[in-house]
């Protein structure tokens, strides 16, 4: 963990060195990067983002291959990168962005123009497929195996899931996870803002390449609760993904919070009230 603020290697990443810098709170659910708004000596204005730990080295390692490899106007602009004994990521500062929510006007329309910019993108060759993770993605799987953290979490009753789980298990274990687009995995209005009118995302460190339509589709539980529309009136047919989405929220949502997040149990519930009623909703289930 760093000891105190990385000077001599921001510099070195840069060629500049720090003049003025502010420590800022993220708005994600980690705690395990510290992050800085910072003001180098030639004028730039930076964002940077500290590993505090191991976890958190490897994520900045993941995302500063994507920087490195993509120029886009979906992307901020890579700023400088040390990798060692302290790892750090500087990127173009966005605080003069807006940072939903509110939602504006136009906004919801600016994330799909930019998603889809996103997705007709040749990735990065080195990215994992997301269709090998199925397992991973599917928390249907957990919740057959032990029911009780999403019962304990009064999402639905036992009655309801005896009936439900077998659709959703095997919703879970066919909808089509294959494809070539590049994904992001991880939209959601802390890893967003919009500016002269574009959606700019970060934190890039769970791409993937797979079917474009699950970038859309794990937004919209978050969107929700943050104002915005029903689910399926942005994405009348999910292909399923909305309920393999509910599962990977619902089955974690009971859980013990993990100690670098701990936050994101209550977020994943939050989302799964959304999401369940839209996979039962699209499978003909009764609602939970």
């Amino acid at each position: 963990m760093p000891k105190s603020f990385p000077e001599a290697e921001l510099e070195a990443a840069t060629g500049a060195a720090p003049v003025e810098r502010r420590r800022v709170r993220s708005g994600g659910y980690g705690t395990n990067s510290a992050h800085w708004r910072v003001e180098l000596a030639d004028g730039r204005q930076t964002f940077v983002k500290v590993a505090l730990d191991d976890t958190a080295a490897e994520w900045l390692r993941q995302e500063h291959r994507v920087y490195a490899a993509v120029e886009a106007p979906f992307i901020p602009e890579l700023v400088g990168w040390h990798d060692g004994e302290q790892t750090l990521l500087a990127i173009a500062d966005l605080s003069d962005a807006h940072w939903p929510p509110p939602w504006l006007a136009g906004q919801i329309e600016a994330v799909r123009a930019s998603l889809d910019e996103l997705h007709t993108t040749p990735p990065p060759h080195h990215l994992p497929r997301i269709s090998a993770e199925r397992e991973w993605l599917n928390g249907w799987e957990l919740v057959a195996e032990d029911a009780e953290p999403l019962l304990s979490t009064g999402l639905c009753t036992p009655a309801w899931l005896e009936l439900a789980l077998p659709t959703l298990l095997e919703t879970g274990r066919t909808c089509m996870l294959e494809g070539e687009a590049f994904l992001h995995l991880d939209v959601r209005s802390d890893n967003l803002c919009l500016r002269e009118g574009r959606a700019v995302l970060v934190d890039w460190n769970l791409v993937h390449i797979g079917n474009p339509l699950l970038d859309l589709v794990a937004w919209l539980p978050s969107l929700r609760l943050e104002g915005g529309p029903e689910p399926w009136e942005l994405v009348s047919e999910s292909e399923g993904f909305a309920a393999l989405i509910a599962g990977f929220f619902a089955s974690r949502a009971g859980l013990p919070p993990p100690p670098t997040a701990p936050r994101v149990r209550e977020f994943q519930r939050r989302q799964a009230e959304i999401a369940l009623p839209w996979a039962a909703r699209e499978l003909g289930l009764p609602p939970p």
